[in-house]
């Protein structure tokens, strides 16, 4: 099959065309520019979207993700030679499924393939399924290496037998284990372990069935037991009853006697309390003759505190009229005039500088000096010249100091004198307005303002004082009589003899005494009466029982003994039944019997099932390695050659494990490497290899499908890309090769060859 053209709106490509030649095509295209497009839009129109893709965290279905950029509807035709014949493929829309349209026709007639629908397109065309194209010759950018598929193993194992495609080894030994897991996953689950659970239940029941019947047998013998130790018992308490009944009509005929007397002595009280106020009120009125006490004690102290109160009043009135300072005048007053005089006599106090007024006296005495040099008179002037003092008319520096000095002197002298009497003149007023308040500092006086304020606040509090004992001792005299009032009140209707406290207290005493001789006298009384209701009243001519058994033993203990017996006997009663109740729901004897001889013979059977099941599993594995032998040495053999050409020699020998991982051997090494173990331009080669290998012996040869390979050339360098691409050609001898790229490397490296170059 060849690819002779595509067009495309499908991803970024809109309405796009592509025309590859038939041998090796080189596409060309930059970054972005839809060359992964391309290779998937090829593989949509083949074998169209897998059904089961979905949107998933950080992955687009196919479906989806190539949605046109442009809006427009998401369709393609794909025009290719196939048996001879050119043909025509078309999908795209239908109503809202994208890519649910297909169409396959004969380009020279438009008759349509008979042979070819959506489903199975790309499989007839290509001979092999999409799992198979994918992992053959099908190199998506990034995904050159190989992973299982159950599709090409078992492409692999019809190559290596008859030519048969039905099955693969890991499918048959998926099913083989699905079998296996199905008689015995584990020790917990598969119809094995579920029959030896059954059976194992079954036995159980079958043991726990004899157990029962041995228990309900126990059971009965002790229910039988306790019957006749409950008959015994009860026989014993029917005479004590007996007894007590004769017993009981004493007691009846006392308690009668006693009710008689106890309702005497009541009625007599009730009689002479019938005055009396509640117990209650008799012991709030004791309460507040207790409170009366309590006044009186108090009014006393008030009374005897009345005099102590004035006389501290007055003396504290009297210390205020002897003050020496402020008897005639309002405390702030007195402190406003205090703190003036204290004012005035500390700046009194401060005394004057002498070398200030010394200073002040020099300079104004060098005043007149000055005066006196310029305004000298002739005979001075005459006598300066003479003497060489003057010249012209200009007074020189040593007559100026002849004159300034002693109007200094003379002005200093008069300053310390005039300092002297100010400082004698301040500390003559300085000691008038302390000897007014008799202190020797300023602060004294502001000492005699406070203690003046302090004797002003005592005599107040004093008299505030006097006035609270007068008022606290006129409240409690009035309480004291209110309280005596009203307490008279209450006695007279049963006292009417008391006139004072002492009598009210006596008449308390003998009212509570009275009411709790009849509260007594009515307790009595009704405790007789309950006792006399409480015992039976026997009915009259009622005969007494005979005692045909005497009593033996004390009731009370035959009593507990009878109640531990019928205890005993609802507990085994109840044991018996749920014994015979869990029988019951066993089932019959002969069942279970019966089920366990089936589920033995079914469990043998399945043991049977699960031994033949492990031996075909260790066949099919031996078959498995044989089938590799026969196919391995090709494929090996072949992905060896390339490897070799791929690498320049290097490497000569490669190999692909069960679970399609490559492995490479460098020449004159003894042991092969792991894909892992390469570098990532020696694995994308070895992958390379195995890929062609692949090609060439698992495809199918008639009509050979393209290669497609999208930029798995990035990782060569320039001399492997060489190789590569060498290996390509001769491969395109036979099929198609699509190579895309984004390199202008691979256009160099095939100048002058026989090939098609598309793009840059």
């Amino acid at each position: 099959m060849k690819i002779i053209e595509m067009t495309a709106t499908f991803g970024k490509l809109h309405k796009a065309a592509l025309r590859p030649g038939p041998g090796l095509t080189l596409i060309m295209a930059s970054n972005e520019a839809g060359k992964s497009t391309w290779c998937a839009f090829l593989r949509a129109m083949l074998y169209g979207f897998p059904q089961r893709d979905r949107d998933k965290s950080g992955y687009l279905a196919e479906k989806n993700r190539y949605q046109p950029w442009s809006g427009a509807p998401m369709e393609g035709t794909l025009t290719l030679k196939w048996q001879g014949r050119e043909l025509t493929l078309y999908r795209g829309p239908k109503g809202t499924t994208p890519w649910g349209a297909f169409s396959a026709v004969w380009a020279a007639t438009g008759e349509p393939v008979a042979e070819l629908t959506a489903e199975n397109c790309g499989e007839t065309l290509l001979g092999v399924s999409r799992e198979v194209f994918e992992r053959t010759a099908f190199v998506s950018q990034g995904e050159i290496a190989l992973s299982p598929s159950g599709d090409l193993e078992k492409r692999v194992a019809a190559l290596a037998t008859s030519g048969e495609e039905d099955v693969s080894y890991s499918q048959v030994e998926r099913r083989l284990k699905d079998w296996l897991n199905r008689r015995r996953a584990n020790a917990r689950f598969g119809l094995i372990p579920e029959l030896e659970g059954e059976l194992s239940t079954v036995e159980s029941a079958l043991a726990r069935q004899g157990s029962l019947l041995r228990q309900a047998q126990e059971a009965q013998q002790e229910k039988e037991a306790l019957e006749a130790k409950k008959a015994r018992l009860e026989a014993q308490l029917q005479a004590h009853a007996a007894a007590d009944q004769a017993q009981q009509a004493e007691k009846h005929k006392q308690a009668q006697a006693e009710y008689a007397a106890a309702l005497t002595d009541f009625q007599s009280a009730e009689k002479a309390a019938h005055t009396l106020p509640s117990t209650e009120a008799l012991r709030q009125a004791q309460g507040d003759l207790a409170y009366l006490n309590t006044l009186i004690a108090n009014l006393k102290l008030a009374e005897k505190a009345v005099p102590e109160a004035k006389d501290r009043a007055e003396a504290a009135e009297k210390a205020v009229g002897d003050d020496p300072f402020f008897s005639s005048w309002e405390t702030a007053q007195a402190a406003a005039k205090a703190q003036l005089d204290h004012d005035q006599a500390l700046r009194l106090e401060k005394k004057p500088s002498l070398p200030l007024f010394l200073l002040l006296g020099a300079l104004l005495g060098a005043v007149p000096g000055l005066l006196l040099a310029f305004a000298a008179p002739q005979p001075l002037v005459q006598l300066g010249f003479s003497l060489g003092l003057m010249e012209g008319c200009i007074v020189s520096p040593v007559t100026m100091l002849w004159i300034l000095l002693p109007c200094a002197l003379l002005g200093a002298l008069a300053g310390g004198l005039a300092c002297l009497l100010r400082d004698k003149s301040r500390a003559k007023a300085l000691h008038a307005i302390l000897s007014q308040y008799g202190t020797q500092t300023p602060q004294d006086i502001l000492h005699r303002s406070t203690e003046y304020s302090r004797k002003v606040s005592a005599a107040q509090e004093a008299q505030r004082e006097l006035q609270a004992v007068n008022a606290e001792r006129d409240k409690l005299s009035a309480q004291k009589e209110e309280l005596t009032a009203q307490l008279l009140l209450f006695v007279h209707p049963f006292a009417p003899e008391v006139t004072d406290r002492f009598g009210i207290s006596a008449a308390l005493s003998r009212a509570l005494q009275q009411g709790e001789r009849y509260h007594l006298a009515k307790t009595k009384a009704q405790a007789a009466e309950k006792l006399l209701s409480a015992l039976p009243s026997p009915a009259s001519g009622e005969s007494r029982p005979l005692l045909t058994v005497a009593p033996q033993g004390d009731a009370t203990h035959l009593a507990a003994q009878l109640g531990a017996v019928n205890g005993e006997l609802t507990r085994v009663s109840d044991a018996a039944a749920r014994l015979q109740g869990e029988l019951r729901s066993l089932g019959d004897p002969a069942e279970l019997e019966a089920r366990r001889s089936q589920l033995l013979e079914q469990l043998e059977l399945r043991r049977g099932e699960y031994d033949a099941i492990t031996a075909a599993m260790e066949s099919l594995k031996t078959a498995d390695s044989l089938l590799r032998e026969r196919f391995s040495p090709a494929v090996n053999d072949k992905a060896g050659a390339y490897l070799s050409a791929l690498t320049g020699g290097k490497y000569n020998k490669a190999a692909l494990t069960r679970q399609f991982q490559a492995l490479a051997q460098e020449t004159g090494e003894a042991a092969p490497r792991q894909d892992l173990a390469l570098s990532g331009g020696a694995a994308q080669q070895l992958y390379l290899a195995v890929r062609l290998a692949m090609c060439e012996l698992a495809l199918p040869q008639a009509e050979p499908c393209p290669i497609l390979l999208d930029d798995a050339l990035d990782a060569f360098d320039d001399q492997r890309a060489s190789l590569a691409l060498t290996c390509l050609l001769e491969t395109a001898k036979t099929r198609q090769v699509l190579l895309f790229t984004c390199h202008s490397r691979e256009k160099t490296l095939l100048a002058g060859k026989n090939v098609t170059i598309l793009g840059e």
